[in-house]
């Protein structure tokens, strides 16, 4: 995605950054825990289902100190089905795209991916965190790519994220196979 692309559906525009990477800290699936029940809380039922995912799902990974959160709703597109739920609960709405809301904290210390059930994204958010919990090898070669693109300067966070794409990609294929 481009930078018009991107500056489309981020709400705010683009963020430049720099990311840290630090090492796995065993308190995030605990802040993870209270997110998760602060969005029970918010959404009731509206949360059809509601998971830790990216870095800090997987003891031993080295992350962002960002906790990251799968929850998928029946319609992405009704934001009123959730959107103002947490944003009473303190949410801040960050990116909406076809298929995709994220929404933050004010403090930028988790994101919530929201989805529809049949999501590919689902399915690759879980199988990459459920094979990097079982598999050192590739946790480490992805936590090598990670740390070498840390401490970059990036016009958004999306950008980190798109350089990582490829070992991803990789592992996913292992995964699947």
């Amino acid at each position: 995605m481009d930078s018009e692309e991107l500056e489309a559906v981020l709400i705010g525009g683009l963020e430049p950054v720099v990311i840290d990477v630090v090492d796995y800290d065993p308190a995030w699936p605990g802040q993870y825990e209270v997110l998760a029940a602060r969005v029970r809380d918010a959404l009731g039922a509206t949360a059809l289902r509601i998971e830790h995912i990216g870095s800090t799902s997987v003891p031993g990974l080295a992350a962002k100190p960002i906790i990251d959160m799968l929850i998928v709703v029946d319609d992405v597109e009704n934001e009123d089905n959730f959107v103002p739920p947490l944003e009473s609960a303190g949410l801040v709405l960050r990116v909406r795209e076809p298929g995709h809301r994220m929404m933050r904290t004010p403090t930028k210390d988790a994101h919530l991916h929201f989805y529809e059930p049949s999501a590919q994204a689902i399915r690759d958010y879980l199988d990459l965190r459920d094979w990097l919990r079982r598999h050192p090898d590739d946790r480490e070669a992805y936590e090598t790519v990670k740390r070498a693109l840390a401490g970059q300067h990036w016009e958004d966070m999306n950008y980190y994220a798109d350089a990582k794409s490829g070992v991803i990609t990789e592992i996913l294929r292992r995964a699947r196979t």
